[in-house]
């Protein structure tokens, strides 16, 4: 399983959407979740670089999970998601610390197609607060952006999240380039 988590770490570092360094990756195995190290180079993972953690509870391995494994739990508990990939995307950021609301309607047809809308959540990096919000968000939409911080993307496969976050990405880089030429 560290390989397809490898596979998705270096595509997202190769297509910008996110520093290498940044971002998380987990997968749902029953009660046990897989998920990257703390500060490991997305673009780099080996099997040294994930983490088995309890879905329940907390566990020793916590302190060298990443630093938003409460925010991967929650989702867990609260959706029907099997694999989660947290980026930083640049206009996903962007768009968030632009808009004057808590949604983002995608322009572009196929953002408005697969996504309908994007919810932006807040709450501090690997809070409780923001584990709340985003579970949240995430039981009636397959991604979502955290304000100023990046977003989060669930589905049954490492793929569909994949998907899900340059879906978001690009609806994000379509609106913003339309409202820099409309102004």
């Amino acid at each position: 399983m560290w390989r397809q988590i490898a596979k998705f770490g270096k595509k997202l570092v190769d297509h910008g959407l996110v520093e290498s360094h940044f971002g998380n990756i987990s997968v749902r195995i029953g009660s046990r979740v897989l998920i990257t190290r703390s500060g490991c180079a997305l673009d780099d993972i080996t099997e040294n670089s994930i983490v088995e953690v309890k879905l329940e509870g907390t566990s020793g391995l916590d302190i060298i999970a990443s630093s938003e494994t409460v925010v991967h739990r929650a989702i867990y508990k609260n959706t029907s998601a099997l694999a989660i990939i947290h980026a930083h995307c640049p206009f996903s950021v962007t768009q968030s610390l632009l808009v004057d609301s808590d949604t983002i309607i995608p322009i572009d047809s196929e953002g408005l197609y697969f996504l309908h809308e994007i919810p932006i959540v807040r709450g501090g990096i690997g809070t409780p607060e923001l584990a709340q919000n985003t579970a949240r968000a995430l039981s009636e939409h397959k991604g979502t952006i955290v304000y100023s911080h990046g977003t989060f993307a669930v589905g049954k496969i490492l793929e569909e999240a994949y998907v899900v976050t340059t879906q978001i990405e690009h609806s994000c880089k379509i609106k913003y380039l339309c409202d820099i030429a409309l102004k």
